[in-house]
């Protein structure tokens, strides 16, 4: 919600209750492919025979059409290639990315944010050298024997033939997406091996990461466009901090206004690092810290000056402490209040179109709390949007309890489970007749909070035994 003093409006929550036309149907057509997948390709039986034609039937008239029919004939027949899969990965995700659309266009309504549109294709070049072509074989070859396994054949035999894949593939910058891809999607596998002694599996999740894993060993797959250069302001809104076991994510969603004086854009910068999985909580920001001074300046709640800082066409900043110094003190809610309802959002990059990216800063304020046990929601005129609470990060002081007692709320509109929900980053509360504001990301560049010392201290301990246990096998 944007205030009407400063020329938005409410945001249209009762929009998220539409139905948006296609969506149901687009889905199912996924699901019945990802079920095909549970007991794999090798021997289809008819019910998964069944589950490939809807997929062919939801890309009927599109470009893709002949080629997924002749994929899934092959399919069906236990014949696929891999080039039939690819075909059937390119239509589910084609799929999901028509869905990632109409949802982010009634999502880009509710806020009355426009989006610029996807730039267009530019005519064919001359093929480049295919780089490590090779590594990509083997990767799809281990994808397809994924596949005609299935999950209920998956054994450790087969999950762990990726693991040479993957050491060889990880020095190579160029090759390091799909190589991080491919060792969590293992790791995972390997947990639940053997898939024949499950009673149910992540059908969604495993069927996503296949499919994206399968694209991105595509040769020129990886390849991304030229990136542009950005020179203005950068105004900070929130950090999402995500964490994984052995990995840490930190990415900052802010407002760029160019130094030319053009239209404000939304944008983003994010830093990923491999992590022990002894540190958690506030510890995470210890090892994300060195890596981007941009934290330490969302911490303070300053604004950062860039000059021609690397941006990619979808608005993500390729960071670079050199192109980048401290500016003035900047008040993410002010920043919120002001310029947010202005600033325009970025074309997504066709391999990143999924319901879950959706990921869209919004303001809200003027709204009701409605509280169910654990579940909350915050109603605005009359439309209660849930709040998913599992995403607030245990490193910063923001709480559900804290969302649940605020006035105002800086979130990501994100969609899940058939439903849109928010990501709170910030909220103003009253703390003895006084207004503050809690951040999710206030720790990132340090912290007298005792709560958030502590955990520091006890992740730098944990750290400090892991060198030394390092060292040692080293010298051994």
């Amino acid at each position: 919600m944007v205030p009407d003093h400063q020329g938005g409006g409410v945001m249209r929550a009762d929009l998220f209750a539409e139905p948006v036309a296609g969506l149901e149907e687009a889905l199912a057509a996924v699901d019945a492919f990802d079920r095909a997948l549970i007991g794999g390709l090798l021997r289809p039986q008819p019910a998964q025979a069944a589950g490939l034609a809807e997929l062919t039937d939801a890309v009927a008239g599109t470009p893709l059409a002949a080629r997924v029919a002749e994929a899934a004939e092959k399919a069906a027949a236990g014949a696929a290639g891999e080039e039939h899969f690819t075909a059937l990965a390119a239509a589910r995700t084609a799929l999901l990315g028509s869905v990632h659309d109409a949802l982010t266009a009634v999502a880009d309504e509710a806020a009355g944010r426009t989006r610029t549109e996807a730039p267009a294709a530019e005519p064919a070049a001359e093929p480049a050298e295919p780089h490590a072509p090779n590594l990509q074989a083997a990767a799809r070859s281990w994808l397809a024997d994924l596949a005609r396994a299935g999950w209920q054949g998956i054994d450790h035999d087969l999950v762990s033939g990726s693991a040479q894949l993957v050491s060889a593939m990880l020095p190579d910058p160029a090759l390091r997406r799909l190589a991080t891809l491919l060792d969590g999607f293992a790791a995972e596998l390997a947990a639940s091996c053997p898939g024949a002694t499950l009673d149910t599996f992540p059908v969604r999740r495993w069927a996503d990461l296949w499919s994206r894993a399968l694209l991105l060993a595509q040769p020129g797959a990886a390849s991304t466009p030229p990136a542009g250069t950005a020179t203005g302001r950068l105004l900070p809104l929130g950090i999402d901090l995500q964490e994984h076991a052995t990995a840490a994510l930190a990415q900052v969603h802010a407002v760029f206004e160019p130094a030319d004086g053009g239209t404000p854009r939304l944008v983003r910068a994010a830093v990923a690092v491999p992590k022990p999985d002894t540190v958690v909580g506030a510890g995470v920001w210890q090892l994300l810290r060195p890596h981007m001074s941009l934290l330490a300046a969302v911490g303070e709640g300053r604004s950062m000056d860039l000059e021609d800082m690397p941006i990619t066409p979808e608005g993500d900043l390729v960071w670079n402490d050199a192109h980048a110094r401290p500016g003035e003190p900047a008040d993410a809610f002010s920043t919120a209040r002001v310029v947010l309802s202005a600033a325009e959002a970025t074309a997504t990059a066709p391999l990143d179109r999924h319901p879950a990216g959706i990921a869209l800063p919004v303001l809200l304020e003027g709204y009701t709390v409605q509280q169910d046990g654990d579940a909350l929601a915050l109603v605005l005129a009359g439309h209660p949007v849930a709040v998913d609470t599992d995403r607030i990060p245990a490193a910063g002081p923001l709480t559900p309890e804290a969302v649940a007692a605020s006035g105002a709320c800086i979130a990501l509109l994100r969609w899940d489970a058939g439903a849109y929900l928010l990501q709170p980053l910030a909220v103003e509360t009253t703390v003895r007749k006084k207004t503050v504001a809690l951040h999710a990301g206030a720790w990132a560049g340090g912290t007298a909070d005792k709560l958030g010392v502590k955990a520091e201290k006890a992740a730098t301990d944990a750290v400090a035994v892991l060198r030394e246990r390092a060292g040692r096998l080293l010298r051994k």
